[in-house]
């Protein structure tokens, strides 16, 4: 069960930005609203003409000049050519008539009910993606990235590694594709309290409809010759809509239409 709080407010202007957080914070915990008063409330409805929020199969897809909020940590949302969005969902195991966003596939290392958040933020000049846990098993090393399919009822159904150059072969463990700066890598260790979490920032941006989900996987990823990009088994996958606000704006649109 996903449980979510949503901070509507009516469009900014093109190029507003947050004001800064912490900046040992992944992305997701970063960006704070601005001045002026902000209405919460616990359904998702549209705020003035151009604002948002749907929250259905436990994602949150945000039209243009839309907010969502984790707890107290907000994001913005403006319109292109930059892009926010900050998501939070609990795992659950798969179920093949209503998967989950977020599932766990090993609930020994991915506990049915442990959260997750993923974040990206980006514009003309980089992309970030933030990544944070909390309720896993404490002191433990993952392998975390974001991946080309969309989770599924099984691990493989995530696909491979998205590549910002593609590796002609495939897998790829070529350590000239299957690298940090060419896949976004997430790896994290959790603390004692079982609270992990990674960012990664780079100068280039998702293609649309071609990032889909955060894998988890159950090591580090390796980085040797013909074993770069590899972390072993994948225990968890968390579907989200990166560079995707075009999308997200016809979802909203359609179901908004249904109801009104």
């Amino acid at each position: 069960m996903e449980t979510w709080m949503q901070t509507l407010r009516e469009p900014s202007t093109r190029g507003s930005s947050t004001t800064p957080g912490s900046a040992a914070e992944p992305a997701a915990d970063e960006g704070r609203a601005g001045g002026g008063a902000a209405r919460v409330r616990t359904t998702a409805r549209p705020a003035g003409a151009c604002a948002a929020v749907l929250a259905t199969a436990g994602a949150l897809l945000l039209a243009p000049a839309a907010m969502a909020a984790d707890d107290d940590k907000v994001q913005k949302n403006t319109v292109d050519p930059q892009y926010s969005v900050a998501i939070a969902a609990q795992f659950a195991r798969p179920n093949a008539q209503m998967l989950s966003s977020a599932l766990t596939y090993d609930p020994k290392l991915v506990p049915v009910g442990s959260h997750v958040t993923v974040s990206e933020r980006s514009d003309s000049k980089q992309t970030r993606v933030g990544l944070r846990v909390t309720d896993l098993p404490a002191n433990r090393a993952y392998g975390a990235h974001v991946h080309t399919g969309a989770c599924g009822v099984r691990p493989t159904d995530a696909g491979a590694h998205y590549q910002h150059r593609k590796d002609p072969r495939s897998p790829s463990v070529d350590p000239a594709y299957a690298n940090p700066k060419n896949e976004v890598w997430l790896d994290f260790t959790t603390n004692a309290n079982g609270e992990g979490s990674a960012e990664s920032r780079h100068a280039w941006s998702f293609r649309p409809g071609e990032a889909r989900s955060v894998a988890i996987h159950e090591r580090r990823t390796a980085t040797g010759p013909g074993v770069a990009g590899t972390a072993g088994r994948v225990v968890a996958c968390y579907s989200v809509p990166f560079n995707n606000s075009k999308e997200a704006g016809k979802a909203v649109a359609g179901v908004l239409s249904k109801i009104f």
